[in-house]
């Protein structure tokens, strides 16, 4: 249980209810990034994504996460998820030199509690045991999720390097 009342519990990689639960949080999360942050076409790259083959992919790539550290990926909200968060393991962080906060999701019918404020807590709990050579937490938020870049200033971070990208076609 955390200071707001909001119980965070770790993934359970074996549990059917826990993986569906995942996949309805991770596909929301992808879909409302490409639909609220930039318009139908943004949205349709996010959405074409989510094949049979990569979900496949994505839940073996977590299994290896959560192998490695079974606190990098974390259910809010009991029985009755209502979020998650996605801390990548020391090992895959050491390629930033910091700790990374891969993804947060929260149901938007429970985003005017507390339930990313716990999320991000234990984000950060499990980051500062991270042994690595910058004693930082980053993550890449889009410049157009206002929401998220609010949420994430009120909880102290700052802008911070930047990233760029290039299609591989």
């Amino acid at each position: 249980m955390s200071d707001s009342g909001v119980s965070l519990r770790p993934y359970d990689p074996d549990s059917a209810d826990d993986r569906r639960t995942l996949w309805r949080f991770k596909t929301a999360f992808e879909t409302e990034i490409g639909g609220e942050t930039g318009g139908a076409e943004k949205s349709a790259v996010y959405r074409a994504k989510l094949t049979d083959e990569y979900k496949r992919r994505w839940f073996e790539w977590v299994r290896r996460c959560v192998e490695d550290d079974g606190r990098c990926v974390s259910l809010a909200g009991g029985e009755d998820a209502i979020g998650y968060v996605f801390v990548l393991p020391e090992r895959l962080s050491f390629i930033w030199d910091a700790a990374v906060l891969n993804e947060l999701y929260v149901v938007p019918e429970a985003r005017d509690g507390d339930a990313a404020d716990a999320l991000l807590k234990g984000a950060v709990e499990l980051a500062r045991e991270q042994d690595l050579p910058l004693d930082r937490l980053l993550l890449d938020v889009d410049e157009a999720n206002e929401r998220a870049r609010q949420f994430y200033e009120r909880h102290g971070f700052e802008p911070w390097g930047g990233v760029v990208a290039r299609e591989l076609r």
